[in-house]
């Protein structure tokens, strides 16, 4: 009852001072809103990067020429190298237990045409296994075969994104485009992928016989890449042992550094999913310094309030009031202020993190538990920076109190 008492008593006060009271809950809604934005979209961030990861094959393992480095978040070769070859991938493929099958692949980004539309992209030549390899399928037509690769047949297979930047939203099924002036038929689209962990799009290739690649567009005798599928999950690392193992003696490298680079799809999901919780965690510890000041604001106001109600103190003191009386009448206040701070923060950060995702600038996932906490801990800040003001006005004699003005 008397609780009750202190809650009325707390909203007629604070309500009879709207400016102030807007004003000193002000940094509790910011920094809980950031709070609950932020997480929201670091969330969201990690499920579209596990489900990047998950469209390309959790049992994937990608070989890389060279040594190469993750630089703006995108995969970069460090220097050329022409010691990858379409030989190694059958190597790979028949001399590793823990690998079901490998396909090897050279790119190049060139000029595609058709008619009078052109458009800068990646060409991808790869092996007919390939596509079961990266977990691709097709939305219309067909992915061409070994005995087509073998032939050097000129088919091409687009993705959605060259898809439409060449033919728009007609269906390019038929038709002849032309890779570096080289007529090639296309034969079918894929299936949308959308953008990898990266941030590339999957999207925009087109998939060439690897022979075809080799002698006609890129004119080399070596590859970029081998994708290689383990015969599960569980056998990732294992795989990629004898991947290793096996290339060092093929390039015959006793005594010298890798000249390839091998990556999993566990090493990129566990690496991407910790650098977005790295991130998630840094602005949220920004947003909580936000609250930590909003706190602060608390704290001015509530010894103001003490100043301006010394007499008001000496008064209920005069009629009977304990200390504990007084203490718990300013901690109410307090703790109702960053309540209702942390309350419409909450609301605020959902609303913009609902916003964000509407308007497609990237994906949110409300975390609910993260909100109650945000909401919790904005309340326990209130009461605490509360806790100063409350005893320095239960510690007010009450004669010295009735006599202020």
């Amino acid at each position: 009852m008397r609780l009750s008492r202190n809650l009325l008593l707390s909203c007629e006060l604070l309500t009879s001072h709207r400016l102030r009271t807007a004003l000193s809950v002000l940094g509790v809604v910011i920094g809980v809103g950031a709070v609950v934005l932020t997480v929201s979209a670091g969330r969201g961030a990690e499920r579209d990067i596990i489900e990047a990861v998950r469209q390309m094959g959790t049992d994937l393992i990608v070989v890389n020429a060279g040594q190469t480095r993750i630089i703006a978040g995108r995969q970069r070769q460090m220097a050329t190298v022409t010691t990858l070859v379409p030989e190694d991938a059958e190597a790979i493929a028949g001399a590793c237990p823990a690998v079901a099958r490998a396909a090897a692949a050279a790119e190049k980004k060139v000029a595609v045409r058709w008619e009078s539309q052109t458009a800068g992209t990646k060409v991808l030549g790869v092996e007919a296994e390939a596509f079961a390899v990266r977990n691709v399928r097709t939305a219309a037509g067909r992915f061409f075969d070994e005995r087509e690769a073998r032939g050097r047949r000129r088919v091409a297979v687009l993705g959605p994104t060259a898809a439409e930047n060449l033919f728009g939203a007609s269906n390019p099924v038929g038709l002849r485009i032309r890779i570096n002036r080289v007529p090639f038929e296309v034969i079918g689209v894929t299936a949308r992928k959308g953008v990898d962990a990266g941030g590339v799009d999957q999207d925009d290739l087109v998939y060439v016989p690897l022979p075809t690649a080799m002698r006609r567009l890129l004119n080399v005798d070596h590859i970029n890449t081998i994708f290689v599928q383990a015969r599960n999950s569980g056998l990732l690392t294992r795989a990629e042992g004898e991947i290793r193992r096996l290339l060092r003696k093929r390039h015959r490298l006793k005594g010298k550094p890798d000249d390839f680079t091998i990556r999993n799809q566990a090493t990129l999901l566990a690496t991407e999913r910790a650098a977005a919780e790295s991130l998630t965690l840094l602005i949220g510890g920004v947003a909580g310094i936000s609250l930590l000041v909003g706190g602060v604001g608390i704290l001015a106001v509530m010894l103001m309030s003490v100043r301006e109600r010394t007499h008001e103190v000496g008064l209920r003191r005069a009629v009977g009031a304990t200390r504990a009386d007084i203490r718990t009448q300013f901690l109410v206040e307090s703790g109702l202020l960053s309540g209702v701070g942390g309350l419409v923060g909450v609301a605020l950060g959902v609303a913009a993190a609902l916003i964000v995702a509407q308007m497609g600038y990237w994906s949110v996932l409300i975390p609910w538990p993260a909100a109650a906490l945000a909401m919790g801990l904005s309340v326990g800040l209130g009461i605490l920076f509360g806790s100063y003001p409350a005893h320095r006005a239960a510690d007010l004699d009450p004669i010295t109190a009735l006599r202020a003005e």
